[in-house]
């Protein structure tokens, strides 16, 4: 087997999701914990971190206890490269998710078992379907009282459309939770409270008939356990890898993130089942993992990671061939050759510089100010991978800067900080006008804290009355002038200069598609790929 074969063969490249307080960034910390890349647990309450979690690097996350950022961490398991990307949890930035998503080959979903299906959760799921990407689900705090693990289940597939099969299965619930029987290889794990460290206390039950299982949970919840297990060998299909990998099936674990109790069993499945990078698609055409030419594309960009060091990182996710330190490599929309020194993997804040990376890898690339999101890397070839798209904002603020003395530092700030994806900004003319959009409100909060803590400047926000951002296209370019020049006080320009209709309503939206039948409105920029 070639080298680039064997290291691809070895790759996990998976992303956690779920509704926020569903304990995301809690199972993230103890994937970590069981990988050996940290040693104790910080524990994350009631939205004040105790002890930052490993993933939540921003100030404005460890004040908040939510996490904004998607971060990416690897560690060593059994012999695999796990690649660990965490979302943001908050609906505000559910954008920032959407494009985590295409960098991934799976997915965690988290579900609380005391709140069930959300909203969010729908949301995500939706995204995950779009690409057919293979889900797990861990129904998390087992140890809190929560809905009947089988009402959960109906849930599931009624929610989310997936079929499911539970892999585990808990012993009772809330204070009565005695542990979770792995079906999948017939051991019991026998519950403790223990938030930071491991200790294994499983046992083998080969025969759940085995009188054993009572000296461990008592009669009466061992008959309880054979009844479900006997029910679940009845109503749900065995497991099957293939139509999980195909997005059809999604296996179900039991646990208490917090209590490091069933991350194991949902790690160890993980890595038997879940799939190595595959292929993707671009508007040329599909590239192959195993191809001997690099390819990838950059779905993130963070400015200054490292509050000491003005730095800005592309999170860039290969696709093919071997990613080298100091090689040249063909920057698509620029044209250019661009080449870096220090290319590093990351440990949520913790950075080391890297030599090679291989496809499913995630690697940060110092970047001054070249990339832009979805600008896609290649030795040679011209392509731009589908799915990176930005969506239409839900809400629209004017830029007020406070400070006149500070205006260089707000346009570097607001342009920087828009590049990243945490906003998109529209220009208006006349005045140079610059209009925010974003999904949720908290991103104006975050907007202000980082342009006032990282770049020194102050700002306002004022309301605009906008329904809609709408890219155009048309066959007819003189269509799109005439719309252009009749609605000027209604155009704005994106970061690449795309004119965009802002719509005030969705009716003034509908009477433009009507009277414009020549022009298709997009309400994502994907038309552009």
């Amino acid at each position: 087997m070639s080298k680039l074969k064997e290291e691809i063969n070895k790759r996990k490249t998976f992303a956690i999701i779920s509704h926020p307080d569903a304990g995301k960034t809690t199972l993230t910390e103890k994937l970590l914990l069981f990988g050996g890349a940290i040693q104790t647990a910080g524990a994350v309450k009631s939205n004040k971190i105790k002890k930052s979690a490993t993933s939540d690097f921003m100030e404005i996350e460890k004040q908040r206890g939510i996490s904004v950022a998607t971060s990416v961490m690897g560690f060593n398991y059994k012999g695999l490269k796990i690649n660990l990307l965490d979302t943001p949890g908050h609906k505000d930035f559910a954008e920032d998710t959407y494009r985590t998503l295409t960098a991934v080959d799976s997915v965690v979903l988290i579900i609380d078992c005391v709140n069930g299906v959300e909203t969010q959760t729908e949301k995500l799921m939706n995204v995950c379907r779009m690409r057919n990407t293979p889900v797990i689900v861990f129904i998390n705090k087992l140890d809190r009282e929560g809905q009947d693990p089988f009402t959960l289940l109906d849930e599931i597939e009624e929610k989310l459309s997936i079929n499911v099969r539970p892999l585990s299965w808990p012993i009772n619930i809330g204070d009565r939770f005695k542990g979770v029987y792995n079906i999948f290889n017939s051991s019991l794990n026998l519950f403790q409270v223990n938030k930071t460290n491991i200790e294994e206390d499983r046992v083998e039950i080969t025969d759940l008939k085995d009188s054993a299982l009572e000296d461990y949970v008592g009669k009466e919840d061992a008959d309880q356990l054979r009844e479900d297990i006997e029910l679940i060998e009845g109503v749900y299909e065995p497991f099957n890898k293939e139509e999980y990998l195909k997005g059809n099936l999604a296996p179900v674990f039991f646990g208490s993130a917090l209590n490091n109790f069933g991350v194991q069993e949902l790690l160890d499945s993980f890595i038997g089942i879940a799939p190595s990078p595959k292929p993707t698609h671009t508007d040329v055409r599909e590239i192959i993992p195993t191809e001997n030419k690099l390819s990838g594309f950059v779905f993130k960009i963070h400015a200054n990671l490292d509050p000491k060091h003005r730095d800005r990182i592309a999170f860039f996710k290969i696709c093919s061939g071997v990613f080298e330190r100091n090689k040249f490599y063909h920057h698509v929309r620029n044209e250019k050759k661009v080449r870096f020194s220090n290319p590093t993997s990351f440990m949520a804040q913790d950075k080391s510089v890297i030599d090679q990376a291989f496809p499913g890898d995630v690697i940060g690339l110092y970047d001054t100010g070249s990339f832009k999101i979805g600008d896609t890397l290649t030795e040679g070839e011209d392509m731009t991978f589908k799915g990176i798209p930005s969506f239409s904002p839900e809400i629209f603020r004017e830029l007020i800067n406070k400070d006149p003395m500070k205006s260089k530092q707000l346009e570097k700030g607001i342009s920087q900080l828009t590049d990243e994806g945490v906003a998109q900004m529209f220009i208006q003319q006349p005045g140079n006008r610059k209009i925010i959009g974003v999904v949720g409100e908290l991103q104006f909060e975050v907007i202000q804290y980082r342009l006032q803590h990282e770049y020194g400047a102050s700002c306002d926000f004022q309301h605009r009355n906008f329904h809609k951002a709408c890219w155009m296209t048309s066959d007819d370019k003189d269509k799109i002038e005439e719309f252009v020049r009749r609605k000027s006080s209604y155009i704005a320009y994106d970061k690449d200069e795309n004119p965009v209709f802002l719509a005030e309503s969705a009716f003034l939206l509908r009477q433009a598609e009507m009277d414009y039948p020549e022009i298709k409105f997009h309400t994502t920029s994907e038309f552009k790929v």
